[in-house]
């Protein structure tokens, strides 16, 4: 039985997957090598680039016109900037995968050469080979971004060295393989003393091809293969979930897939349907066991460059001072969408976000969900925004400077301390994003056999407060009526300077312009 991938290249006999050369404009490929370019793939991880680069070199060395040779240059990173010891690590790899393809030469000479050239290894060992080989070379290197400092320049710069005497004497083409494009690399040069760009280091670039995300119609093929093998069937509120989900992020799809397919009662028993309540609870195990792909994105959220574009986006800012260099290489991470409105990539990263952010605080908070159930199993949400607003008066000032991202502090605050009480019986769904002024958080508890949902919509005081209050009342009934919940709630936080405690916080009730009733908390 085949099953759905999540770690490493795709194995057709192994794994359900989409043909990985479909997911390339293959003629503009082929051009390319036709035309002895030299080029850049690159994709967010876990998304198929190296599943792309073997099924190319595999049909290359089919047709016969190439010699074409995959080579992962990831083992050197260990070498950090001792550039001949990493120049070893490179061409043994490459000597290795040579071998593996019946190519006796470079794995005869290699050793020789590193010992002659040193850190001029690579120019003279591509030459040679080329020479030796009676058919063009094609060279896919792939993690080219792994490298380090020096160690990135020196094959950078010995790959243009060598351009002008391709195919006779040089591979015909190369294709450099990681997250990102090669013209986005600012690379630290110990030896020089100077940060290089790597579009200055490697301006033989012809084109950047980016691998994107599954479509909605394969993401549906994808999982029609399990059900054409096993019988087994998603429900079509489980399909439609899993896209609006992952947005086709392969990764995500296939762990969702995995999780519910091969694991629990639908694993023993393939007359159950895969539903749509499964795939949340595969949502949420996955999130909760940090997944490497998942914590690997987490770990971003540290770095200054992915602060300065991710922190507008949680607390709803109107606009912010991007620079493009951060945007591009956000993007290139695949945290968020290509498209306009700027926004995070898919739903799942976009709960993780705030989850992550907020971890700490979760645990650091003395609260127990039990306080805030009823007798009858419902959720007591003003006792619990009441709770709240006691904690955020007395703690708040000490939480916020606690986060990184200060200026979504109140908001992820809030979360965090959601979080705490919901996880042990309901989810929390969000929506965020630039230019919203606001922070859309619904609570879904179950009670019995009926589900209940609670909207509370986050805001930030920018105007009077009479007008916050209004804007925000409409925006809530919106939502509200969007997500046919039963009960609003909407929070302000007033951050103006010079305020006291006892001005900013109070308890109201109010109705939207639609008949609505809806409870304000002022913070």
């Amino acid at each position: 039985m085949r099953f759905f991938n999540t770690t490493g290249p795709v194995v057709a006999a192994d794994h359900y997957c989409i043909p990985p050369l479909e997911r390339l404009d293959l003629n503009e490929v082929r051009r390319f090598i036709r035309d002895k370019r030299y080029f850049v793939l690159h994709a967010p991880r876990q998304t198929g680039k190296t599943s792309a680069l073997l099924a190319l070199r595999d049909l290359l060395n089919a047709e016969g016109d190439y010699r074409c040779v995959y080579v992962n240059v990831e083992g050197a990173q260990a070498m950090r900037e001792d550039v001949e010891r990493a120049m070893q690590v490179i061409l043994g790899a490459l000597a290795s995968r040579a071998r593996s393809m019946g190519d006796e030469f470079l794995p005869k000479v290699w050793s020789g050469i590193l010992a002659e050239f040193g850190p001029g290894a690579l120019d003279e060992a591509l030459t040679r080979w080329a020479e030796a080989t009676p058919k063009p070379l094609v060279l896919l290197i792939d993690e080219i971004d792994s490298l380090i400092g020096d160690t990135l320049l020196t094959v950078l710069r010995q790959l243009r060295a060598g351009y002008d005497r391709r195919p006779a004497g040089f591979p015909q083409s190369v294709v450099l393989c990681g997250v990102r494009d090669v013209r986005d690399y600012r690379i630290q040069s110990t030896a020089e003393n100077a940060i290089i760009a790597g579009g200055s280091a490697f301006n033989i670039k012809a084109r950047s091809l980016r691998l994107g995300d599954f479509s909605r119609d394969e993401v549906i093929a994808l999982l029609g293969q399990h059900t054409e093998e096993t019988g087994q069937v998603f429900t079509s509120d489980a399909l439609e979930l899993i896209w609006r989900q992952t947005q086709g992020q392969p990764w995500l799809v296939n762990a969702l897939a995995d999780e519910t397919c091969f694991y629990g009662e639908a694993a023993e028993d393939r007359r159950i349907p895969i539903t749509a309540d499964a795939i949340r609870d595969a949502q949420e195990q996955l999130i909760l066991r940090r997944e490497t792909h998942l914590d690997q994105l987490a770990d971003k959220l540290q770095e200054e460059r992915v602060r300065r574009v991710v922190e507008p986006l949680l607390s709803g800012a109107e606009d912010s001072d991007f620079s493009t260099r951060d945007l591009e290489y956000v993007h290139d991470l695949g945290l968020i969408a290509p498209d306009n409105p700027l926004r995070i990539a898919n739903p799942i990263y976009a709960e993780i976000v705030p989850r992550e952010l907020t971890y700490a605080a979760q645990v650091g908070l003395n609260e127990d969900t039990a306080w805030y159930v009823n007798a009858d199993g419902s959720l007591n949400v003003v006792k619990l925004l009441t709770e709240f607003q006691a904690f955020f008066r007395e703690h708040s000032e000490h939480w916020v400077a606690r986060f990184q991202y200060q200026e979504a502090g109140p908001q992820l605050l809030l979360q965090a301390f959601l979080q705490r009480i919901v996880n042990s019986g309901g989810r929390i769904e969000r929506e965020y994003g630039l230019g919203r002024m606001r922070t859309d958080l619904l609570i879904v508890w179950p009670q019995g056999e009926q589900t209940r949902k609670i909207v509370i919509e986050c805001k930030i005081l920018h105007k009077s407060l009479e007008q916050t209050i209004a804007e925000g009342l409409e925006q809530t009934a919106e939502y509200m009526d969007r997500c046919d919940a039963e009960a609003g709630h909407l929070v302000i936080f007033d951050r103006r300077e010079g305020r006291r405690w006892a001005d900013k916080v109070f308890h109201d009730c109010r109705t939207s312009r639609s008949g609505v009733k809806i409870d304000i908390w002022g913070m």
